[in-house]
């Protein structure tokens, strides 16, 4: 059974990087056959995909984070990182980490809660 698990720091200050790690089990990121991505929802808003690191080794990131957002890959620690630069309060939100492209995924974390204060 494939589990994912979002960690990182639940507040942050405006105009400081974001970093969240995604520890993965019961699933290799080495040689992988998957996409990993990187998912987030607003308060009341819907998922909104970020990025995604592809089973090629490449990335892809939506268009209104790049520039901002890097995403890399640990495959000694099976796990993957996403940092978003520059963030401001309208990056609050839950971030989720999943094994899949865009909204498109068969499995997800439980999720992290992150504030970004003024």
């Amino acid at each position: 059974q494939v589990q994912l698990q979002e960690s990182g720091p639940g507040l942050v200050k405006s105009s400081q990087t974001l970093s969240l790690t995604c520890t993965v089990s019961g699933a290799s990121l080495l040689g992988s056959d998957y996409d990993w991505s990187w998912i987030r929802q607003s308060p009341g808003k819907g998922q909104k995909w970020l990025g995604t690191i592809l089973q090629s080794g490449g990335s892809r990131i939506d268009s209104p984070f790049r520039g901002r957002l890097t995403i890399t890959k640990d495959t000694a620690k099976n796990q993957f990182t996403m940092h978003l630069a520059s963030v401001t309060p309208e990056d609050t939100a839950v971030y989720y980490c999943t094994r899949g492209y865009g909204l498109q995924y068969a499995c997800r974390g439980q999720g992290k809660q992150v504030t970004v204060s003024a």
